[in-house]
């Protein structure tokens, strides 16, 4: 990977690397996950520090473990470039899940089925945007929303035109307008106004969209998806160049394992697996097909297992709510 993308940052999944926090120092509890996802997602150093020192007090050899594996690779204020909120491999496991059905195909018809689905989602994307009214995306909305909530109780202390002191709670924020900056971290990091800005927003004649990147516009959201996919004829009316077409490709040199191939991925530490749910008696570990539960009609209804000359019904058994009771039957 280095040499191929030498200026790529190999960045960790914060959920993987909590799930193997949890099974070498076998530690489950809630405490654990809360602190490290704040330790996780910290917008600045000081911060860190302080939720770090918490974590490596409650679990010892913690801290050794995770330096080891490196902060720039699993933590927000440790990164060398701008994580955002991509702290996880969600994208590849939404995209594996996506091309489930088509992954045992040839591998021609798996890439035209890439080609196809990428294609949709262009198109769809591309019409979303264009008929979007908002100036931002619609998360960067609902995100500043909230901040503007959170900025209605702060207070604020002027220093000059551009260097504002924001007091939230007991906590004091510096914010220096000249160059798009406030000491909690969010500002830099989100390229989006964090609440404190907000503040200085809402007294002063700074405008919030102005404050955003251009990446969370309505233009670039619509530019991301302006190229088309184009549709493919049948193979036959292809133009294949002679240079391509007379290119033979041999299969790779491997050796094929013995045995069924795996089509399930094998799961991570920490992982639970989850069971079907039968839709006929509500109980986990099968479907309605290999159900073989009986089923009461009534809560008072008899199961009992019909006598039939029929082989498709000897032995099956089913429940039936009887119009009466058996012992009335023998009086």
């Amino acid at each position: 990977m280095k040499e191929v993308f030498p200026n790529a940052f190999h960045g960790i999944c914060m959920y993987h690397l909590l799930n193997n926090l949890k099974n070498k120092f076998k530690t489950k509890t809630k405490e654990l996950e809360q602190h490290y996802i704040q330790i996780a997602k910290a917008y600045n150093l000081q911060e860190f520090h302080v939720l770090f020192y918490t974590l490596c007090c409650a679990v010892p050899g913690a801290k050794e473990y995770l330096e080891r594996v490196g902060l720039d690779r699993w933590t927000r204020s440790h990164s060398p470039s701008r994580r955002y909120n991509i702290m996880t491999t969600n994208i590849s496991e939404s995209m594996n899940a996506a091309l489930v059905k088509v992954r045992e195909l040839p591998i021609t018809a798996f890439v035209n089925e890439i080609r196809l689905l990428c294609q949709m989602w262009f198109f769809e994307r591309r019409n979303k945007a264009k008929d979007f009214t908002s100036k931002m995306f619609k998360d960067v909305e609902k995100k500043l929303e909230k901040r503007r909530d959170q900025a209605q109780i702060m207070d604020i202390r002027y220093a000059d035109e551009y260097n504002f002191n924001v007091i939230d709670g007991d906590q004091n924020f510096c914010v220096d307008m000249a160059v798009w900056t406030c000491t909690s971290g969010k500002f830099q990091l989100d390229q989006l106004p964090c609440e404190h800005v907000l503040v200085v927003v809402r007294k002063s004649a700074y405008e919030a969209y102005d404050l955003c990147s251009p990446f969370y516009s309505k233009e670039y959201w619509y530019e991301s998806y302006s190229g088309v996919i184009n549709p493919l004829p049948h193979i036959t009316s292809w133009c294949i160049p002679e240079d391509v077409s007379s290119f033979k490709i041999m299969p790779p040199d491997v050796r094929t394992s013995a045995g069924r191939r795996r089509k399930r991925r094998i799961p991570s530490v920490g992982e639970k697996q989850s069971q079907p749910k039968c839709s006929r008696c509500r109980e986990s570990g099968h479907n309605r097909a290999t159900c073989q539960n009986p089923i009461a009609l009534h809560p008072s209804g008899q199961t009992f297992t019909p006598c039939s000359t029929n082989p498709s019904f000897q032995g099956a058994s089913f429940s039936y709510h009887l119009p009466f009771s058996i012992d009335d039957t023998n009086s």
